[in-house]
């Protein structure tokens, strides 16, 4: 499928006195297909909103190409903004402005047709409170008129930071509803998020950033896929009976690791073997579960942010991925 969104060795350096050079995006990479709904992950300062804030004109690049919808940028920004709805950060609107009065705002300042506003209102659940100053709105229903005013001109891409930001549960669903319609429609959308659980149920593909570089990327099954431990959870009808175990699977070569109620194996290529040498054993099964990775487990191993008890990890403090897959610990700037 064509890209809608391409970036190429995307680079950018800032330098100050206090902390020195710091490479924000070093030799970033991304590709969007249309249609899809992609998912931006990383941690704080891995150059998510730095990515961002370049690829719309915001931020100066140090190096590397930025195409949207096949035109370079930002040389040709003009050519395709029409085009592109974004929210990047936090959105700010007039407090004593209703939503009806963004919108027309921002319609006429774009040549958007009238009955638009209304339209986008609807798709955002505004419509009941549209009349509204902003000043009275709540978090997640500010979010909503970001979210709005990202979908004015009926954009082709669409990049939303944060969108599920206040949302209630019930919010969350539907603005989850409402991108993978927009989706089918041939919409493209690029959520950054860090509510992992919803990246994954949503999105089509990923890529994940961490200290300016990518460390993974491609649809959400084939990174979980890469990821997966291949692990098994093992619970026996008598729990007084998991040492045995444990000593019979472990003589097999099976890696072990205990826990009170259940073990769990690793380097089990099928699972039936494992029940077939308890049994030898006179050992029972009740439970052989294989045990699925998710994004979030992903996540944490390839950014290395996961806590570690008695640690305090700092918000710059994330891992990089090089080519020979050697990992390597450090600080950045960026979002």
């Amino acid at each position: 499928m064509p890209a809608v969104l391409e970036i190429e060795g995307l680079r950018k350096t800032y330098k100050s006195r206090r902390r020195g050079t710091r490479n924000a995006l070093d030799g970033f990479d991304m590709r969007v297909e249309a249609g899809q709904v992609h998912g931006f992950l990383g941690p704080n300062g891995s150059g998510k909103t730095t990515t961002l804030r370049t690829l719309l004109g915001l931020i100066r690049p140090d190096g590397g190409r930025m195409s949207i919808l096949g035109h370079d940028v930002p040389a040709a920004l003009p050519t395709v903004a029409g085009q592109v709805g974004a929210i990047v950060e936090s959105p700010q609107f007039f407090p004593h402005f209703s939503a009806r009065d963004t919108l027309s705002l921002l319609a006429g300042a774009g040549d958007v047709p009238a009955e638009r506003i209304d339209e986008v209102l609807e798709l955002v659940g505004l419509r009941d409170r549209a009349g509204e100053r902003v000043k009275t709105y709540s978090l997640g229903m500010k979010q909503r008129l970001a979210v709005a005013s990202a979908l004015l001109k009926n954009p082709k891409l669409l990049i939303l930071d944060e969108p599920a930001n206040g949302l209630d549960p019930g919010g969350i669903r539907e603005m989850r509803t409402l991108m993978r319609t927009l989706a089918e429609s041939g919409m493209t959308v690029v959520l950054s998020s860090h509510i992992l659980g919803e990246i994954q149920l949503i999105c089509d593909s990923v890529t994940i950033i961490s200290l300016g570089r990518r460390v993974a990327f491609g649809p959400v099954e084939e990174v979980l896929a890469q990821h997966s431990s291949g692990a098994v959870r093992v619970r026996l009808e008598a729990v007084t009976d998991l040492p045995a175990a444990a000593e019979a699977l472990i003589r097999s070569g099976i890696r072990v690791t205990g826990h009170p109620d259940h073990l769990m194996l690793a380097g089990v290529d099928k699972p039936a073997t494992v029940t077939r040498l308890l049994a030898e054993q006179g050992l029972y099964v009740s439970e052989l579960a294989p045990v699925a990775v998710d994004l979030e487990s992903v996540f944490l191993e390839l950014t290395a942010t996961a806590p570690v008890p008695g640690q305090h990890r700092q918000v710059d403090q994330s891992t990089k991925v090089g080519e020979a897959g050697q990992t390597s610990t450090g600080g950045g700037w960026g979002a």
